[in-house]
C-alpha cells in the first residue's frame, strides 16, 4: 500500500486594501459589464412559433428527445413555414395591386377595365390608334396597340380573354414560345408606359410600336 503523502504548505493569507479596488476600478481591463440583446417584434416572433411548434410536436410525436435528421427537420420547420406564408402574402398583395390599377383611370380618354371589354369585342382597334396618333396620345395608342394583340390572340384560339385575367396569365397560355416571348416583351413596354405613366413623344412612339406591329403580324399569318 503506497504511504498517502499530505500537503503541509502554509497558506499565505492574500490582503487586498481598498486602494488595491480602487486601481483595479480605474483599469478598463477589468471593467465588464452585460450587454443585452435587442429583441425586436420579428424576433419575438420567430421565439413564439418555434417554441409553439416544439410543444406542438413533442405533444403528439415526442420529438422532444429527437436527434439527427429528425432534430434538423423539425428545428428548421417553422422557418420554412413562416418564408411560405410571406411568400404567398407578398404574391397575393401584388396581384392584388396589379388589379386595381387596371380599374384606374390615368388621364381623360383613357381606357377602363369596363371599356376594355367593348373595345376587344366591337370595336375598330386601328382606327382608335390613328385617332391617338392624330390627337398625339401616344400612351393611348400604346394601349390601343396591346388591346389589338390581346384581340389577335384571342380570336386565334392562343389565349381565352377574360375581363379578370391578368398578364401574366395571358402569356402562360401562349403555347408557342416565339409568340410567348414577343408577347411579354410587349407586355413590359405596356405596363412601363401606362401604368409607369411613361412620357412617350413622337420619336419614342416610332420605336415603342415596332414590337407591337411585328407581333400583330405574326399573328394574323
Amino acid at each position: 500500500m503506497q504511504p498517502i503523502n499530505y500537503d503541509t504548505t502554509t497558506l499565505k493569507k492574500q490582503i487586498i486594501t481598498e486602494q488595491d479596488l480602487e486601481t483595479y476600478k480605474a483599469d478598463d481591463a477589468f471593467n465588464y459589464f452585460e450587454i443585452e440583446a435587442e429583441e425586436n417584434v420579428l424576433n419575438k416572433f420567430f421565439d413564439w412559433l418555434q417554441n409553439f411548434l416544439q410543444e406542438f410536436w413533442e405533444a403528439i410525436f415526442g420529438v422532444g428527445t429527437a436527434s439527427g435528421f429528425i432534430y434538423f427537420v423539425f428545428r428548421i420547420l417553422p422557418y420554412i413555414l413562416l418564408g411560405f406564408l410571406l411568400f404567398l402574402l407578398i404574391r397575393f398583395f401584388l396581384k392584388v395591386n396589379s388589379n386595381n390599377l387596371r380599374f384606374k383611370v390615368k388621364e381623360s380618354g383613357s381606357v377602363t377595365l369596363t371599356e376594355e371589354e367593348q373595345i376587344i369585342q366591337n370595336e375598330d382597334i386601328p382606327a382608335l390608334i390613328k385617332e391617338a396618333i392624330q390627337q398625339q396620345n401616344y400612351r393611348l395608342a400604346i394601349r390601343y396597340y396591346y388591346l389589338l394583340s390581346l384581340k389577335h390572340l384571342t380570336e386565334s384560339d392562343r389565349i381565352a380573354w377574360q375581363p379578370q385575367k391578368t398578364n401574366d396569365d395571358y402569356i402562360n397560355e401562349i403555347e408557342k414560345d416565339d409568340l410567348k416571348i414577343s408577347f411579354k416583351n410587349i407586355t413590359k413596354i405596356y405596363d412601363y408606359v401606362w401604368y409607369g405613366e411613361f412620357a412617350v413623344d413622337e420619336l419614342k412612339f416610332e420605336n415603342l410600336k415596332t414590337p407591337f406591329e411585328t407581333l400583330n403580324k405574326t399573328i394574323e399569318k
